[in-house]
Formats: C-alpha cells, sequence, structure tokens
C-alpha cells in the first residue's frame, strides 16, 4: 500500500496528476484501507472486483489476501502505473477500461474474467474499491441485478451514495440502490470519512459501507430484469402516485394488462407514491408483473 508521498511520486513520474472530472480522489490512509479488506474477510479461494485500480496501492493489499483480482482503471496513464506495480502478484487480471459497457450492464471482457476465475476457485465474488464517485451507484446496481451477481460489496462511496444504499421508504435519499440492496441483502455504514483521509481532498464527505448477499431474500424475486424495470418504472416517477406511473411501462411492462389487479392482489394502494414502497411491495409488484408477461 501507497502513502500521499508514494502516490505523489508514481503521478510525477508519469507525468499525470489526479483528474476531477474521473473522481479521482486517492484513499491515502493506510489503516483504512487495512480496515476495508479486514472487513471483507478475504480468502485464497475468493475473486475481487476492484473498480479504479489507481496506482495500485489498494489493489496491493487486496491481492495478498484474495484467489484473484480483476482490476478495472479506465485512465490510462494510471492503468501502467499500476501495472508496474503488480510484477510480484500472479494473480491479478486488470482491464484499462470503462467498467461500464453502459449504464444497465457491466463489460462483457470483465464479466468473462470473473467466470474463467470462478471456474478454478471455489470462493465468494466480491467488490472490494474505493470507488470512483462518477460509477459508483451503477456498478453496485449492475452487481446486485447480475448476470453474476456479487456475494458481497465492501466499498468507499460518497456519503450521499452510502446514505441512499441504506435509505429506507420516505427517506429523502431512498431510491433504486436502496430498494435493490435491502431486497437482495443487507447494508452496514461501517464508517463514515473525512475529506482528510483522501488526495486531493473530495468537495464531499465519504463512508466506508458493506453489503452482504442473502440468498434467501433474493430468491424472492421470480426475475431480477423484471424487478429493476418496476423500480426504475416508479421511482423515475416518484412523486406522481402509482397509477399515473403506469402509462410509462416499457419493456417487459407493457404487457402488464390489468395494473389494478397487480395493485390489488400486491396489496398496495394506487394511490400511494413509489417513494413509499417497501422493497418486500416491490418485490410482489414485480412477480406479479413477470407472471403476466410469461
Amino acid at each position: 500500500m501507497q502513502t500521499k508521498q508514494d502516490i505523489q511520486r508514481l503521478l510525477a513520474g508519469a507525468g499525470t496528476q489526479p483528474k476531477h472530472r474521473l473522481g479521482q480522489n486517492f484513499l491515502i490512509d493506510l489503516n483504512l484501507m487495512r480496515l476495508l479488506v479486514e472487513a471483507a474477510h478475504l480468502n485464497a479461494q475468493d475473486i475481487v472486483l476492484e473498480v479504479g485500480t489507481g496506482t495500485g496501492s489498494f489493489s496491493e493489499g487486496i491481492a495478498v489476501e484474495c484467489g484473484r483480482l480483476i482490476t478495472v482503471e479506465y485512465d490510462t496513464a494510471l492503468f501502467k502505473i499500476a501495472q508496474a506495480q503488480f510484477t510480484q502478484f500472479d494473480n491479478v487480471r486488470q482491464f484499462n477500461m470503462d467498467i461500464l459497457e453502459n449504464k444497465n450492464s457491466i463489460q462483457q471482457e470483465v464479466l468473462d474474467a470473473v467466470k474463467e476465475a470462478q471456474q478454478e476457485l471455489s470462493g465468494r465474488f466480491l467488490l472490494v474499491a474505493n470507488l470512483p464517485y462518477n460509477v459508483g451507484s451503477s456498478v453496485m446496481a449492475n452487481l446486485i441485478t447480475g448476470p453474476i451477481p456479487a456475494d458481497g460489496m465492501y466499498v468507499t462511496v460518497q456519503k450521499e451514495v452510502a446514505d441512499r444504499m441504506a435509505a429506507t421508504p420516505n427517506h429523502p435519499e431512498y431510491g433504486t440502490l436502496s430498494i435493490l440492496m435491502a431486497a437482495t441483502g443487507n447494508v452496514h455504514i461501517l464508517r463514515k470519512l473525512p475529506a482528510s483521509v483522501f488526495w486531493p481532498r473530495p468537495q464531499v464527505e465519504s463512508a466506508m459501507v458493506s453489503f452482504e448477499r442473502d440468498q434467501k431474500k433474493a430468491e424472492q424475486i421470480h426475475d431480477m430484469q423484471t424487478f429493476r424495470e418496476v423500480i426504475s418504472l416508479f421511482m423515475g416517477h416518484r412523486r406522481k402516485m402509482l397509477k399515473a406511473c403506469v402509462k410509462f411501462a416499457e419493456g417487459n411492462l407493457e404487457h402488464v394488462r390489468h395494473w389494478p389487479d397487480v395493485f390489488e392482489e400486491a396489496v398496495v394502494d394506487s394511490h400511494c407514491r413509489p417513494e413509499e414502497l417497501t422493497p418486500k411491495q416491490y418485490i410482489n409488484i414485480a412477480n406479479l408483473c413477470y407472471e403476466q408477461s410469461r
């Protein structure tokens, strides 16, 4: 793991500097890096995805504990810096690309690398990362809905995103990510982080958060794609009443013929607003919609 001075030296040597537009804020508190790695309880069979390799500082702490580290960095200069740091590791697979193919999917090359690792190793698939601020929410949402769902996530994110991850109905931050996480697992805010533990200092506070998938919860969802579409439909119009949102239905939801019957059977008042519904109510609606669309 690298100190602030180490990171500055590596960047200077490569003729580059942190890019604000890419959300590049390096975690420089070594004790906090160790805390996040320890929270994941990694072992030699685990497969870890890290998004935002940076200079490889956090990656080094992960790689010594896990079976395979798949790490993704968008910035080519940082990718090359990290590549030079990984010569001692034979369990690291690097990618120089945007982790997202689009807002709703992880790059196929990365998923293929995870599948390949799963053929060799029997442990968990985890996200462990100091997530770049501009992609964190989308990455986590896609690792919940699949096609290869993460067994857990141990991340640093903006405090606003942490609040969103843990929010409950009627909370101002309650949204798609809140519902996905509560419906499939359990979220814990491990520690709030001041701006001083990052370099450069961000303009916002951050937090370390854990998410652990609960398979029994997740199995209540009959079809993850339909579940995500239902959440997007309603939370995309969160200030409207549910009965007014359905006219915007698309995708699998275009085939739902009797929304009043769906609401009645799901025991949901169609006069409610989307931000008032519990994750369980969203599951009930999605399951009924999936049955109608088959």
